[in-house]
């Protein structure tokens, strides 16, 4: 079992992430000793959405086309409705989902969040949930859409909403010190 003290974990994000669902894994997977980078289009600090106006900023690590997925244990995905939406449009965001799928990283996608993974074409056959709205987008892409706190399916979490951040940052923490999740990136 990996300690989280030699783990490294990526949060993807942009402008218009909900706020908790940066912050809070952020915090708590720093607490459980892992070393976490924020990667944002530019490189810049980004700022979120908290309670229907803009939230806190969060300072970048570094620009998400200079992420080397080898680097790194785990890729989180925030949602809100704006974060994930611009990042799905992204090309160079979309290939870095795609390429910890690949690379058998863990892979924590929450709320709206999601869309990347469908936009990254890693859902079909895989057990996974969301927030409520875009649930149809999962099942027509081909997932097996349930309505729990936490979907898991070979170390893909997905997770609803801000209520279940503690269940998805603690499931997160469970797959990392598991280490690498072998899979096809089409296949659950």
């Amino acid at each position: 079992m990996p300690n989280m003290s030699e783990s490294k974990i990526l949060i993807m994000s942009t402008n218009g992430f909900e706020q908790s669902e940066l912050f809070t894994p952020l915090e708590k997977l720093k607490e459980a000793g892992a070393t976490v980078h924020v990667a944002t289009l530019d490189g810049e600090a980004i700022r979120g959405w908290d309670g229907g106006d803009w939230g806190k900023s969060v300072d970048a690590d570094l620009k998400i086309s200079d992420v080397k997925v080898d680097d790194y244990d785990a890729l989180v995905l925030p949602g809100g409705q704006i974060n994930p939406d611009i990042l799905r449009t992204d090309e160079t965001a979309v290939n870095t989902v795609r390429n910890f799928v690949a690379g058998d990283k863990i892979v924590a996608a929450i709320c709206h969040a999601p869309w990347l993974l469908i936009e990254a074409g890693v859902v079909e056959g895989r057990e996974m949930t969301s927030y409520h709205s875009i649930r149809t987008d999962l099942q027509n892409a081909g997932a097996n859409v349930v309505d729990k706190e936490i979907a898991i399916s070979n170390g893909i979490i997905t997770s609803r909403q801000p209520g279940d951040l503690d269940a998805f940052v603690s499931k997160i923490i469970e797959e990392v010190r598991e280490g690498d999740h072998a899979r096809d990136v089409e296949a659950a």
